[in-house]
């Protein structure tokens, strides 16, 4: 090629051509092949859920060096994940939305000449239909 001219490498274009939709799938597991594409076909439904948790759940990276504390925090996480994905199950709403709901709702304690108060929120009935589908388990 010149300076002043431009080709395509028709031979590279080809092969990219060639190879257009064409992806390998490799694993360790004796599974039959179709299997294997089905499983990495729900792989975004993970990464859903990592995005989720960073996004929702504000969760940020945390750095350990022991292994138990590692072990530790992955189960933490596996279970907030776990959890959350129940409670979009249950409930039909996003996580997300269900924490932006929940999140002004407090109970407070208030001591009043040594004696403890508990002071409950009100519920709104929008939340408790929400809080029952949980309970219920559907």
């Amino acid at each position: 090629m010149t300076s002043n001219s431009k080709q395509l490498n028709q031979k590279l274009i080809n092969k990219a051509r060639a190879l257009a939709g064409i992806k390998g799938y490799v694993t360790n597991l004796n599974i039959p092949d179709g299997e294997v594409i089905a499983h990495y076909h729900q792989l975004f439904r993970i990464e859903a859920a990592f995005r989720m948790a960073k996004s929702d759940l504000g969760a940020r990276p945390i750095y350990h060096r022991k292994r138990d504390s590692i072990e530790a925090h992955l189960t933490i996480v596996l279970a907030a994940l776990a959890i959350s994905k129940s409670i979009e199950m249950q409930t039909g709403i996003s996580i997300k939305r269900f924490v932006k709901l929940l999140r002004p709702i407090r109970t407070g304690i208030i001591t009043i000449n040594g004696n403890e108060l508990i002071a409950e929120p009100e519920i709104p009935a929008s939340i408790s239909t929400i809080l029952d589908k949980l309970s219920s388990g559907h």
